[in-house]
């Protein structure tokens, strides 16, 4: 049987997989065939997945992006500036290629077999060093003019607030970096160390993880508001601190929203680092939430 090679091209690592696209489920994830630090040019990127990608039994191929995708032609990636306007189908000519932004994939896999589910909307917010996104209206995921429906991590919620060249002012208040340097203003590590001072009821702690949650939920609640999503995904690094985290987020989220949204849950997501993953294996095989035929 032919199967997909999935890749995940992160900032900092690099994962392919072989999977059967129609057997991804959170007991059956892509078996992997490589793993290594980001590569730091094209050249390196193609003498790890060439030999991959010219498999046989590999069929076609799914890329998942840290940043603006079109098509198959990578528009602006801010921590791999080398796949800058790179079309990724040229570099493997005889496979179809498939590529997306990794939040949009990872929705993809979440809503074919994990917290999204049983969803027809959704909003997956990946919070790890920034802020990724991605929208599922009507069972499937918006790709935007161009790809750019990727940049929630740029909403604000400050009248006062500067933009910024690199990162947007959500990101700048909840990412996993921000909840980094949040920690190391009260003596503490990073945010890990933030979250575990929370859960002890440490003041400073319990103070700092609030700030951020309450302008994730702020900024949140127009975008729930604007698409009428009640379901809301939590993935990346910082999903494993919704337990401090969640409350205060979804006190104020629903206390800004209308009264038939009040119902909006917020989750973490199934596939943990698998997500991005399991979404290129299914976008390369035309899974309704991608397919790239209609």
């Amino acid at each position: 049987m032919s199967r997909v090679l999935a890749i995940d091209l992160g900032g900092t690592n690099l994962r392919a997989g072989l999977a059967e696209a129609g057997r991804i489920s959170l007991d059956c994830l892509p078996e992997i065939l490589a793993r290594a630090p980001a590569p730091s040019s094209l050249s390196a990127f193609i003498d790890v997945v060439a030999p991959l990608a010219a498999r046989d039994d590999v069929a076609a191929v799914g890329i998942a992006i840290p940043g603006l995708v079109s098509a198959t032609r990578c528009r602006w990636v801010p921590n791999l500036p080398w796949l800058d306007g790179i079309d990724l189908q040229s570099l493997f000519p005889a496979k179809p290629v498939f590529a997306g932004n990794d939040a949009q994939f990872s929705l993809v896999a979440e809503a074919a077999a994990g917290a999204a589910r049983s969803a027809s909307n959704a909003i997956l917010l990946a919070i790890g060093t920034g802020i990724g996104s991605a929208l599922l209206a009507d069972g499937r995921v918006v790709r935007g003019d161009g790809g750019a429906a990727v940049s929630f991590g740029w909403a604000c919620a400050d009248l006062e607030a500067a933009g910024y060249e690199r990162h947007g002012w959500l990101e700048r208040q909840a990412s996993g970096t921000a909840l980094d340097q949040a920690a190391r203003s009260i003596g503490l590590s990073d945010g890990k160390a933030l979250a575990d001072a929370a859960r002890d009821g440490a003041p400073q702690a319990l103070r700092a993880i609030t700030a951020a949650a309450e302008a994730l939920a702020t900024a949140l609640s127009g975008a729930v508001a604007l698409t009428g999503s009640r379901r809301v995904v939590v993935a990346g690094g910082v999903s494993a601190s919704m337990d401090v985290l969640g409350p205060a987020l979804v006190k104020r989220l629903h206390l800004l929203l209308p009264p038939h949204l009040r119902d909006t849950v917020v989750t973490s997501g199934s596939f943990g680092e698998s997500a991005a993953l399991c979404g290129a294996a299914l976008a390369a095989r035309n899974h309704p939430a991608w397919d790239d035929r209609k």
